[in-house]
Order: structure tokens, then sequence, then C-alpha cells
């Protein structure tokens, strides 16, 4: 496989507790994880699975703040150079202010936000925000996009696209969905340079199956269930178990 294929590792900070997050982020890259995706805790989440979901309640009881978001990227990025995005939903940035969790999140190194739950057309002062900070702009396509919408993401995105491989929530799954496999062209035909798919990636083969066409595999719910069970060395194997490297 092309080093340039990423595997990214998401987990939700702060989960099982501020330290633990970056422990086991820090045993994803070591251990075959290119980059990192870290989950903002939210109360109401529209496309976490139920393993996500409890992971981001978790957080939460533990007494998760966002501004121990921060405090995560800046831990990692002080011993690893990979690059760290956060998926977050859209209330908690406008909350915090966007202008702010930008210049907050550059300080501290991250890459760029990834955001299920706002469209480029809305996101005008995210867009600014990004172009005055530099940060990565991550929108998702879904198979039920249309092209004129498709041409709308490839063109507000910075860094790649977020192809979501089957519609509903997150979740491990034996069968990745067709419909990634037919989305990503339809991006790239869109005119997006970059294309990750995530959604439903639980093992080795669908990563090597989703490198087959696309740029990136992204993982969520695996990785979260094994730090469950077993924190940074849960991670660890997982991450290890999940490269076709």
């Amino acid at each position: 496989m092309s080093v340039d294929k990423q595997l990214v590792g998401y987990l939700p900070a702060g989960f099982p507790d501020l330290p633990g997050s970056i422990d086991a982020a820090l045993a994803l890259l070591d251990h075959g994880v290119t980059a990192i995706e870290l989950g903002v805790p939210y109360s109401d989440p529209v496309m976490d699975g139920p393993v996500i979901q409890e992971a981001a309640n978790a957080a939460l009881e533990g007494g998760f703040r966002l501004s121990q978001l921060f405090e995560a990227v800046a831990a990692i990025r002080r011993r690893s150079a990979a690059p760290v995005y956060t998926m977050t939903y859209w209330n908690p940035v406008l909350q915090y202010g966007v202008d702010r969790f930008a210049d907050d999140f550059a300080a501290a190194g991250g890459t760029g936000l990834i955001t299920p739950d706002i469209t480029p057309d809305v996101a005008a002062d995210w867009i600014a925000a990004s172009e005055r900070t530099g940060l990565d702009r991550v929108f998702l396509a879904a198979p039920t996009s249309t092209d004129e919408r498709l041409r709308m993401i490839a063109e507000a995105s910075r860094g790649w696209v977020y192809a979501v491989s089957t519609m509903g929530v997150t979740g491990a799954r034996e069968d990745l969905d067709s419909k990634a496999r037919a989305l990503v062209p339809r991006i790239r035909a869109a005119g997006a340079d970059r294309v990750y798919v995530g959604i439903g990636i639980s093992t080795a083969e669908q990563v090597a199956e989703v490198w087959d066409y696309a740029d990136g595999a992204i993982v969520g719910s695996a990785i979260v269930r094994a730090i469950q069970q077993d924190g940074a060395a849960g991670a660890a194997r997982i991450a290890a178990a999940l490269s076709p490297r």
C-alpha cells in the first residue's frame, strides 16, 4: 500500500478521562494510525452510534469541558507531528465563539475541523475563520448528495472531503456499503483532491478495501470499544490490528 494512504483514528476527547484520551491517541499514533480525530463530547449527537455515544456521555459525566479539547490537542502535538483534527457538532463552536474556537484550536496545534452538521452554504463564519487561521475544513458528503451539492462541498473543503460510507449512525459493520466506492469518484469529479471514507470501518481488510479507491480510512467505534476495554493498551492493539501496512 502507498505510504500516502491515511489511517485516521477517532476517539472522544476526555475519554476515559483527559490524560487517558491523550495516552490513547499517542498509542494509536505509535502503532500505525497516521492522524487523530478527537471528538467533542456532545449531549445531542445526531450521527454517533451507541459505542461512541456511551464514551462521549462518560466524558461529559466525568466533567469534560471544551477547553480540555485544546489541552489534549496541544499535549498530543508536543509528542507527535501527526495531524490532529476535531470532529465537532456546530453548537459547541457557536457557544464558544467561532473565531475564538479557531484561534484556540490553531494555537494548540490542531490541523482542522470535521463538521458533520453544518453545510458550506451556511458556514460563512467558519470559512472566514479557517481562512484566517489556516485550519483545514472537512465537510461531509453522503451517497444521497446531488452533484451540485458535491461541487459545493469540494469547493468549500480544504485538506480532504469526508465521504460517508453508508447512511445512518456510526458503528462497526461487517460489510462496507458499496455506495462508498461509487461516491468517492463522484466527489473527485466534483473537484476534491483528497477523499477519506468513514463510518463502519473496523478491520484491516476494510481499511485496505477503502485504500483501494480512496485516500484515507477513518475508524471510530472499533477504536473506542478497544479503549473502553483496556485504555491505551487497547488503543495500541487495535491500531496495530487495523493497519494493513
